[in-house]
């Protein structure tokens, strides 16, 4: 990698009551092994930061000027850090837009502070895709499995309405292209996907979207509705690397179960590159200097940004 030129990466910061600053601090010079990133967090914020973490600022952390200026409160969900880490990733955003960077990488933010800053987004998927104006897939995963996510934070009752053929069958196409693997399981939604309507009748949506896909694709790519309770186990993991949950909990409880402290989360179907680390803020060890964070979530991304790029060129 050292021989190549390293593309610029614009690195949205987060909640800087987080830990995601400490992140970029901390993993700077690794990072940099693959990339050459651009952080979207004015010196003012990040020498805040740097005082608190009691952690110096690499000479080479190049940063991109983000209007705001407020007391980091380690752990506490404010208004003032929810929509400043709103306007570090959009100043991503634009910036990949412009082309200025060829990836963005996100820290994490915190929900209930985007909502304090009256800020109409649940999170980053839902800002690229407004953005865009294209159907943004949430996938989640690393090197031994991945899961992207049909519904995303949609609250649990509503997400049998949502599970439709048409929508379906169109996520099922674009999750494909995105992806080009020649074998991909889909989730059933009810226990033991449903018995054969035993259970409900949401299966029978699922399998005519399967079929659909299937057909346009001219090939048996989707398979399933697969058995949720059954659908990782270690048998069938050695079948699947890439699965489609029909809800949030339903993929991600497995993922995160097996692979925390090494998955990333990817937004596919989109004109540009973004990658995140897979976890939250963390404010219960946000700015404690006596607890070492993992890094290996944020670094996963940086690569996985860059191998993305190089696909694409």
């Amino acid at each position: 990698m050292s021989k190549e030129k390293k593309i610029k990466v614009a690195i949205s910061v987060g909640d800087l009551n987080g830990i995601g600053i400490e992140l970029a601090l901390i993993a700077h010079e690794k990072i940099t092994q693959y990339c050459t990133p651009l952080y979207c967090i004015n010196k003012t914020m990040l020498q805040k930061a740097s005082k608190e973490l009691n952690i110096d600022i690499p000479k080479n952390f190049k940063t991109f000027n983000i209007k705001g200026d407020f007391e980091i409160k380690p752990g506490q969900v404010t208004k003032k850090s929810g929509k400043y880490s709103f306007d570090s990733f959009y100043q991503a955003i634009d910036l990949a837009r412009k082309d200025e960077v060829k990836a963005i990488v996100t820290l994490p933010i915190n929900k209930e502070a985007w909502n304090k800053a009256e800020i109409k987004y649940k999170g980053h998927t839902e800002v690229l895709r407004d953005f865009f104006g294209e159907n943004a897939i949430m996938m989640l995963g690393c090197k031994k499995m991945f899961v992207s996510l049909f519904t995303e934070h949609c609250a649990l009752k509503k997400v049998p309405k949502k599970i439709e053929e048409k929508t379906l069958t169109k996520f099922l196409l674009d999750f494909y292209k995105s992806i080009n693997s020649d074998n991909i399981a889909v989730l059933g939604l009810n226990p033991h996907a449903s018995d054969n309507g035993v259970l409900g009748d949401e299966e029978v949506e699922i399998f005519k979207a399967i079929k659909n896909a299937n057909e346009k694709l001219n090939k048996n790519i989707f398979k399933g509705p697969l058995v949720p309770d059954t659908a990782f186990s270690p048998m069938s993991r050695k079948n699947y690397k890439y699965f489609v949950a029909m809800y949030h909990d339903q993929g991600l409880a497995p993922l995160k179960a097996l692979y925390f402290d090494q998955s990333i989360n990817v937004s596919l179907n989109l004109p540009i590159i973004r990658t995140s680390v897979d976890h939250g803020t963390a404010f219960d060890i946000a700015y404690k200097k006596d607890i070492k964070i993992n890094t290996k979530s944020y670094i996963n991304a940086v690569k996985e940004a860059v191998n993305l790029h190089k696909k694409r060129v």
